[in-house]
Formats: C-alpha cells, structure tokens, sequence
C-alpha cells in the first residue's frame, strides 16, 4: 500500500464537502494489523444516526485542506491526534447514492498509528471497535443489510464488526481500503 492520490469525484451542486480517517492500528511484530470504527450516537433528523463509521465530519471554511477536516474531526470525535501517524493517502472520493441523503463528497485518508493512548468519545461517538483487518478480509466477515421502508426492501453488501453491520458508505470505502491489500501476502506489509 502506497500513498496515493484520489480519486475526485464531481461534486454536485450545492454539495458539501467532507473527509474520514481510516485509522489503522499497528501493533507488535507478532499482532494483528487493526482498523477504527465508530459507531454514532443516536440523534433525531440525523440520517446515520446509529450507523458504524469512520470519524470524520463536514469540512469547515478554517480547514486547510479535507486532510485536516479528517485530523480535526477525528481530534473531536476520538481524543485521536492523527498528525501522531503517517498518512498512507486518500481513497476515491465517494458520494451518497440515495437521493434522499444530504448532498455530500467525502474523502477518505488512511493514516497508520502506533498503538495510539486510549479513545475518548465525544458525545458524538456512542462506541469504538478495533477490527482486525485479517477478519475484515476473511469472506466470512460478508453480509447484508437489508432495509424496509413501508412495502419496499432494499438489500446492500456489508460487513460484520462484532455485532454490528457496516453498509452504505462506509461499506464503500472499507471495500475500496481492503482492496488495495489483495496483492499482499500479510496485511503487516502495509506499513511504512
């Protein structure tokens, strides 16, 4: 894994800009190469409220570059200084599919940690998980969520971390992230 340039996606009309971290966690020699998720609290009129993520948030007119939207976000989300890693680089710019979701462009940036102090949540975050990337990896992590509104179902591809289900978006770019070990023998050669 490299550090790599993105992909950007056009950005529609009135779209909002926004950035995630993909934090990767490298351990001993000997451990298991992990990722962050987040999973977000639960808020009224919020349309992922409750869903698991990647910290991160809109970018604001005093960040720099969407690089520091995802370090400032992760610092207010986590306690989580990223400029404390290295930064692989950034993943394809995605956008919802749904029309019924804000018009947004996020960037994800994949930054390697050492092993980072303990997580503190913002009122934003209502749990963490660390999952190994192995797991991540393993077909067996594959599933589907399916979502029911009114008559209608919908099925979209997803993973398990723990008792959880990551869909949507971030199913999106974790499926972007993990192909880019496909060619490697062990995920521990991605770090610097």
């Amino acid at each position: 894994l490299q550090r790599r340039r993105a992909a950007e996606a056009p950005r529609p009309e009135g779209a909002r800009l926004a950035a995630v971290a993909a934090v990767l966690r490298a351990g001993a020699p000997a451990a298991p190469l992990e990722l962050l998720f987040i999973k977000r609290a639960e808020v009224p009129h919020d349309p992922w409220s409750g869903h698991m993520a990647f910290p991160g948030g809109r970018h604001e007119p005093d960040d720099a570059s969407l690089e520091a939207t995802a370090v400032r976000e992760t610092r207010e989300e986590l306690g989580l200084d990223l400029t404390a890693g290295t930064l692989l680089g950034a993943l394809d710019d995605l956008a919802p599919v749904s029309a019924h979701l804000p018009r947004i462009v996020v960037r994800p940036f994949v930054v390697v940690m050492p092993p980072p102090p303990p997580l503190v949540p913002s009122h934003e975050v209502a749990a963490t998980f660390w999952e190994p990337v192995g797991r991540l990896r393993d077909p067996a992590a594959r599933a589907e969520h399916v979502v029911t509104a009114g008559e209608r179902s919908a099925r979209f591809p997803a993973y398990r971390v723990g008792p959880h289900l990551v869909w949507g978006m971030t199913e999106r770019i974790l499926r972007q992230l993990l192909s880019l070990f496909d060619d490697l023998d062990a995920p521990s050669q991605v770090l610097p």
